[in-house]
């Protein structure tokens, strides 16, 4: 890192710690001002803080009891945070870490990611920070600024209703953003070794104080080279604290930093949860910006998948994208946390008997699901975090199956997919998108292994008796061709007649009124004046005999006259909105 110069930083000569024993004088300054101030506390009555007065946690030996969070002995702010996001049972990692480390040991982590370690050393340094003393407390490394994000957005989550503070601080941001928001006060920093060891140097941060330390990823790390930093930074901590180590692997440079710096260290080793990677394919398509509705029903027709879950970041998400997909013929509902636990149910039980195929659904929403004959995860939108891409695509491949995990992924989102396949350690496997040919081709291919089925059961005696009449003026390989001509059409329309006649949002147009489907919305740059305009130059409807417009984020549906009905669609489908052709049918009707 290079010195600072700033005449305003008191530490501007303090060189690097190993080439001088300045550290240790002012660690042990640090140390003095600590009892002082421990000692004018104790002289002081202070109230206790909410997390600390929470029920005493199980000591190490229980640990193989515990099967809820709420056995782990959390604080209620804390408590409340772990339902609000749908978490009831911890992970092994953190049925086992969690309480070693709220009993105040330090402790080496063997995990892989994905195992919910983040929760794991997350929720005791929750609860052991004081939200009411503004110091830095609580100390993350990570290797990453990916990783510092990304766990700092975590810890932020779980401490919701705790009042704490959490700033990442890591390098590629402005220096001076990240020293206005330790100033305005951090409880609990997450940083790269090489930013956090820049602002001890500029004075901006100061671990006195803190009594949490964690190494995430210790073993990546130090393959990044930052074994100089990580002792600098230990160095530096005060001699009442607690360490806890988390790393995929334990090589040799690790086993000597823990020996040096952690006492009496408790070790909790989870196997890597190895199965569901191994049994799941996994793959992405790169997709066009805004046209994801497009490419994930190419998927579908592709893939011909069994049930299927399709994963949302937002509630809006899933029922505007689960209505879009149900008007393309598709069997889809809507999954998300404010659903009543009736309708919840009732999706549930359509999606296991098999009356609808798509699942589309929120994280939270799917957290606890166990439906073991899901063909096919499918992330609409590419996932913030690898632990949550690990849970999404664990809904499929269970039970010895094999399953198929597909990520639709925008040019800007290559980054966080790339930052995914380097934390699970494999490759998720580019596709090209299919073209119409493709998904014809796929179609006819179902379609002959359909009819080789129907041949090989029989029982179609009556159909016979039609042949037989037909044969005597045409040749039986006419009769069966056009037999599959009318059969192909049938299916081939099914998916456009069930689409028509959805009621699409539920909503009930005027009497007298049609509410006709529009394939743009909001995403496309759609306007409620953009659609007035069109039907009153185009259909010439007067803009007082329009109903109501409803603009949806990839959708829109529009209530005209039933009797004008037909000329507005036709009219329509011959002009662009926005500069888009148009797909235009009607969704609902009432007559008067």
């Amino acid at each position: 890192m290079p010195k600072n110069k700033s005449k305003k930083v008191p530490n501007k000569k303090h060189p690097h710690p190993a080439a001088d024993v300045r550290p240790l004088k002012r660690k042990a300054k640090r140390k003095a001002e600590a009892e002082a101030a421990a000692a004018k506390a104790a002289t002081k009555p202070q109230e206790p803080s909410p997390l600390a007065s929470a029920e005493i946690p199980p000591t190490p030996e229980d640990t193989t009891n515990v099967s809820l969070f709420s056995d782990l002995g959390l604080a209620a702010p804390i408590a409340r945070a772990l339902t609000e996001m749908g978490f009831e049972t911890p992970t092994p990692i953190q049925a086992r870490a969690v309480p070693l480390l709220l009993a105040g040991h330090d402790l080496i982590g063997l995990a892989q990611t994905g195992t919910g370690k983040t929760a794991a050393f997350a929720l005791p340094m929750i609860q052991k920070v004081d939200a009411k003393r503004p110091e830095t407390q609580a100390l993350v490394l990570a290797p990453t600024r990916e990783l510092a994000v990304q766990v700092a957005s975590g810890i932020h989550e779980l401490a919701r209703h705790t009042g704490l503070r959490v700033v990442p601080i890591y390098g590629g941001q402005p220096i001076d953003r990240q020293f206005r928001a330790l100033c305005a006060g951090a409880h609990i920093v997450v940083g790269t070794p090489g930013r956090v060891q820049d602002h001890l140097r500029r004075g901006s941060l100061t671990l006195g104080a803190v009594t949490y330390c964690v190494l995430d990823e210790a073993d990546e790390m130090l393959a990044l080279g930052f074994l100089e930093e990580i002792e600098t930074i230990l160095a530096e901590l005060p001699d009442e604290r607690q360490l806890a180590f988390f790393s995929a692997t334990m090589p040799a440079r690790i086993t000597a930093l823990t020996k040096r710096f952690l006492r009496d260290p408790q070790h909790v080793s989870i196997e890597a949860k190895q199965r569901t990677l191994e049994t799941t394919n996994q793959a992405y398509y790169e997709v066009a910006p805004g046209r994801k509705l497009e490419a994930l029903a190419r998927v579908l027709d592709m893939e011909t998948p069994g049930p299927t879950i399709v994963f949302c970041r937002t509630r809006q998400e899933t029922n505007d994208l689960s209505e879009a997909l149900r008007l393309r013929g598709y069997s889809a509902e809507p999954l998300h946390g404010d659903m009543s636990q009736t309708d919840r149910e009732r999706v549930l039980r359509r999606f296991r008997e098999g009356h609808a195929d798509l699942l589309v659904a929120t994280d939270v929403a799917a957290r606890g699901l166990d439906i073991e004959n899901v063909t096919h995860v499918i992330n609409y939108d590419i996932p913030f975090d690898v632990e949550q891409y690990i849970h999404r695509i664990g809904r499929t491949g269970r039970a010895g199956r094999t399953g198929d995990a597909i990520t639709l992924v925008e040019k800007r989102e290559r980054r966080q997919l790339k930052l995914i396949e380097r934390l699970i350690g494999a490759t998720i496997r580019p596709v090209r998108l299919p073209t119409a040919a493709d998904i014809a081709a796929r179609r006819r291919d179902v379609f002959r292994e359909a009819l080789r089925e129907s041949l090989e059961a029989g029982n179609f005696d009556g159909q016979l008796a039609i042949v037989e009449e037909l044969a005597d003026s045409y040749d039986a390989a006419e009769i069966a061709a056009a037999a599959l001509q009318m059969l192909w059409q049938i299916q081939h329309n099914t998916a456009m007649s069930t689409a028509a006649e959805i009621e699409a949002d539920g909503e009930q147009p005027e009497q007298g009124m049609a509410r006709l489907f529009v394939g743009l919305g909001r995403q496309d740059g759609l306007r409620p004046a953009d659609l007035v305009g069109a039907i009153t130059h185009e259909a010439g409807l007067s803009g007082r005999a329009i109903g109501t417009i409803d603009i949806l984020d990839r959708s829109a549906f529009v209530e005209v006259p039933v009797l004008k009905a037909d000329s507005v669609i036709a009219a329509l489908r011959k002009t662009k909105l926005r500069g888009h052709k148009v797909k235009v049918q009607i969704a609902h009707s009432h007559t008067p």
